[in-house]
């Protein structure tokens, strides 16, 4: 089995004294992990850094076993916000999500378009708006879409919220909202605790997995 492809780094792990095993999110074969030999090496070590994008080459002798990675840089994501420690911590937030959250070898054209697009972003002033409707979209590609106008809400004089699972989680008012350009201090924790529980409910505890500390982290930063 033999294959091409560009991807974002999701994780790596030592291997053994040279080598390291990468989890990748690919364009053409979705979310893949594979050995990488020499990848802790002086000379290679800095390219694996979380979120930085690859060009691919793999090989497998079956489906059923780990395969081997031959790589080369294609772009250096993560090196350009080291001395951001909030979009730090986002954009490996991001690539946790897609670690643990997306099947294994499932290919998604439109959650990897979607991350890229994300991250496009990142410069800008407005990236951390981009980032709480990434989650929005994550969270509808894999199958759990929310309508803000037809589910049940209950509304009183301060908050709507809506049902989900049985319980009622506060709506950010500017989800409601059409075209809001600029967020609140407090419109960005009440989004980013409001996707929170979402995916909470619907994957991390459901399926038994530990939500990412970076996430928690971020909305730290907005408290």
């Amino acid at each position: 089995m033999y294959w091409q492809d560009e991807g974002y780094l999701l994780s790596k792990n030592n291997f053994n004294e040279n080598s390291i095993i990468i989890e990748t999110f690919t364009l053409r074969h979705g979310k893949c992990s594979g050995i990488v030999y020499g990848g802790s090496s002086r000379k290679q070590k800095r390219f694996f850094q979380v979120g930085n994008k690859l060009l691919l080459n793999f090989k497998s002798k079956n489906e059923n076993k780990i395969g081997y990675f031959n790589t080369e840089l294609f772009k250096a994501i993560s090196p350009s916000f080291f001395d951001d420690k909030r979009k730090t911590i986002c954009l490996l937030s991001a690539c946790t999500f897609l670690k643990i959250l997306l099947p294994e070898r499932q290919i998604n054209t439109k959650i990897y378009s979607s991350f890229e697009k994300m991250l496009d972003f990142f410069n800008s002033v407005d990236w951390i708006n981009r980032y709480i409707y990434w989650e929005l979209f994550l969270i509808k590609e894999l199958g759990y879409e929310i309508d803000f106008n037809n589910n049940k809400k209950n509304t009183n004089a301060t908050n709507v919220t809506i049902e989900i699972n049985g319980k009622y989680f506060k709506i950010p008012n500017f989800y409601l909202k059409q075209n809001v350009i600029k967020f609140s201090r407090k419109d960005t924790k009440e989004a980013l605790q409001f996707n929170k529980n979402i995916i909470l409910e619907n994957f991390i505890l459901p399926n038994h997995l530990s939500f990412p500390i970076s996430r928690n982290i971020l909305e730290k930063y907005y408290i």
